[in-house]
């Protein structure tokens, strides 16, 4: 079996670490503004953190969405859905610019380029990408999360082990350092609701690419736990330098720097990876919002949101950062709300139908399996099971079916595999085709 939950996690990574997280501006004005109790709140947004991956990716799994807007037409009023639509587009779109205007700052902190010329680069590899198929996109995403996490591994290593200024110098030296918010606690949540705008239209379509729920919630607790060690170890590394680094637009690459000269120009090319990475995942699912499912209506639209977002760049990315964030952070603490309303009222149709999902699995398996046979009954259940379904039921039965013969080609027992790896609660299966038996019809 292939283990795409992986590569969607790590996808999951490279959109939410973006250019404020690996470039340490962010978390300083969030938090190492407050000094050393700042990292308490570090560890209060790592936890929140996962539990939104296992939200977000469960919600797109569930529903199989394509964009943000398929999943809020259906856990929310028509009203409140258009005003979430609305932030959303905004607030990619804001996110987006300062992406771009971060790629700037970083190639002229580190080679002297003119900040137009490095938003210009990092603008024209967001559109190129987006002429590869989903699964390539997914993979470019994910690429370089391993190797922001052992860059920003040996940043905290190296701060622990070489000398550094005593807790009393380094928090006077964080009081020099203008906070996004006056309190830590208020800038915990909008940091974090700021996270969940960022990347919860993305997070919708990773987990809309999988069809085991399973898997989906299994990516985003991985995803989410990766993003809460790299916040850790990041956090830690600029508040052991923060009299040193306060002052500068990329504080994460000054401290790179110390480390050896080559090493900082790796660095400089890993942020501005992610930058990418986080710009092209904005810029994408803005596109993918208005393309009303044509891919090359979608090129379009995002080849004319990314030239405005380039305009909308020359702002300068410190700047935006303390302007733009904490606008669209409490914009998002209303989104939290209605996403966190939404999840309680579907919890239990989702387990529902993550076990109807394993059920048809486990029947499409004895299509495959040599030893097994496949009779008219098991064609008729697999036919009730995918017109209970809260998706299409006819694309339903086609990727059940081809995740069941890879099974079958890759398990030495698929019975053994099948039961001990997709459990069924039968109970909630026959609940799921009650609930949907009055409004199942053959088109499914």
């Amino acid at each position: 079996m292939t283990k795409k939950y992986l590569s969607v996690a790590f996808a999951y990574v490279g959109v939410i670490v973006g250019a404020g997280l690996a470039s340490g501006q962010d978390l300083l004005q969030y938090f190492l503004a407050f000094g050393a109790k700042g990292l308490i709140g570090i560890v209060a947004l790592g936890v929140l953190n996962v539990i939104f991956g296992v939200v977000a990716l469960q919600l797109g799994s569930y529903f199989r969405s394509d964009n943000h807007d398929e999943v809020f037409e259906r856990i929310t009023h028509p009203v409140l859905r258009r005003v979430i639509d609305v932030v959303l587009i905004f607030s990619a779109f804001t996110m987006g610019f300062v992406m771009l205007a971060g790629a700037g700052a970083n190639l002229q902190q580190q080679f002297g380029v003119p900040t137009w010329a490095g938003s210009l680069l990092c603008a024209l590899l967001v559109i190129l990408t987006a002429f590869l198929d989903f699964d390539r996109i997914m993979n470019v995403i994910g690429v370089f999360t391993p190797i922001i996490m052992i860059a920003i591994a040996v940043l905290a290593t190296y701060s622990l082990v070489t000398p550094h200024a005593g807790i009393a110098e380094l928090n006077a030296a964080a009081r020099n350092v203008t906070p996004a918010l006056p309190n830590l606690w208020l800038a915990t949540i909008n940091y974090f609701a700021l996270c969940v705008v960022g990347g919860i239209a993305m997070a919708f379509v990773l987990g809309g690419s999988i069809l085991r729920i399973g898997e989906a919630r299994r990516a985003g607790r991985i995803g989410g736990l990766l993003i809460a060690l790299v916040l850790g170890a990041d956090a830690l590394a600029l508040y052991l330098n923060v009299d040193r680094i306060w002052d500068v637009n990329v504080p994460a690459l000054e401290i790179a720097r110390s480390i050896h000269p080559l090493f900082a120009f790796g660095y400089t090319l890993v942020i501005f990876a992610l930058i990418y990475n986080t710009a092209f995942s904005l810029f994408y699912s803005t596109a993918r919002r208005f393309s009303g499912g044509s891919i090359s209506r979608m090129r379009l639209v995002l080849v004319g949101v990314v030239a405005a977002g380039y305009a909308a760049s020359f702002m300068g990315f410190k700047k935006l950062i303390g302007i733009m964030y904490p606008v669209i952070g409490w914009l998002g603490v209303v989104l939290l709300i209605i996403l966190a309303v939404g999840w309680l009222r579907e919890r239990s149709a989702v387990l529902r139908e993550e076990n109807l999902r394993r059920k048809l699995i486990r029947v499409q398996v004895r299509k495959h399996a040599d030893d097994l046979e496949y009779t008219e009954a098991d064609r008729a259940e697999a036919r009730t099971l995918a017109q209970a379904s809260v998706v299409d039921g006819a694309e339903l039965r086609r990727e059940a079916d081809s995740i069941a013969e890879q099974i079958v080609a890759t398990q030495d027992d698929a019975v053994a595999y099948v039961r001990t790896q997709l459990p069924v609660d039968e109970e909630l299966v026959a609940e799921r085709i009650a609930e949907a038996s009055p409004d199942s019809t053959e088109s499914k």
